[in-house]
């Protein structure tokens, strides 16, 4: 079972991204050779510009890579054709991202249901089990309040229980307690632990958020464009 534990959800090999401004190429990553491994809880940390953000966009199927491979679950993700891939990240991936991109058309509860119904699933069973995990977050109270009617931190925890409700493989989070206190922060992670982490499923957190740095399984810190550090606790100076 440890082997299993530590099995492969993310490898990249020679992950580069470039960028074209005006007339010049900015190379934002150099050849990212990393591994996300299951069972763990593992953090991206790094100043801002340093690339977390793309890093992760690529390893998740949003952003193609200018060079290198990326395998996730031991798919060879850009080899897919655009419709498999986003059938791809549909089943397998959650996201949390620092822009919740709510629709603000429609109540918290039907927010959070969107992956489910996206599977097909019946609609007010979607919204039921929506609910749950909205419960699970302490603003079950809100889930017929659209997002023009809640808080940032409750917008917040309205997409991360749209990341966690079709309880996807891998779930990535950029700043997922960024708008929250520090008692909902950690209830938050508490929650991605118990839903995110398991030996067939991984998470990754972008973060600059020192409060949690103690719960990390692994951390990689990345420097403009290069990871410099891949340990279990933060190196010195950072």
């Amino acid at each position: 079972m440890a082997e299993t534990s530590l099995s492969s959800a993310i490898r990249t090999t020679g992950v580069t991204r470039d960028f074209k401004s005006g007339q010049q190429t900015i190379t934002v990553l150099h050849g990212i050779d990393t591994e996300i491994r299951s069972g763990e809880m593992t953090f991206l940390v790094g100043e801002s510009g340093s690339g977390k953000t793309t890093l992760i966009s690529i390893m998740c199927g949003i952003l193609y890579p200018t060079q290198g491979e990326v395998e996730v679950f031991g798919t060879d993700i850009y080899a897919l054709d655009d419709t498999d891939l986003v059938n791809f990240r549909l089943e397998n991936i959650g996201f949390i991202f620092q822009q919740y991109n709510l629709i603000p058309s429609i109540d918290a509860a039907s927010n959070a249901a969107v992956p489910l119904i996206a599977q097909g699933m019946d609609r007010l069973e979607a919204r039921e089990k929506a609910r749950a995990i909205l419960e699970k977050l302490n603003i079950g109270e809100q889930a017929d309040k659209l997002p023009s009617q809640l808080s940032g931190g409750q917008q917040q925890r309205v997409a991360i229980a749209r990341a966690l409700v079709h309880k996807p493989r891998l779930v990535v989070c950029d700043e997922p307690t960024a708008a929250l206190d520090a008692s909902s922060g950690r209830r938050v992670m508490d929650l991605l632990r118990d839903v995110a982490v398991a030996e067939d499923r991984a998470c990754i957190i972008v973060t600059h958020d020192n409060r949690i740095f103690d719960l990390a399984d692994r951390i990689l810190v990345l420097e403009d464009g290069c990871i410099t550090h891949d340990g279990t606790e933060m190196p010195d100076g950072h």
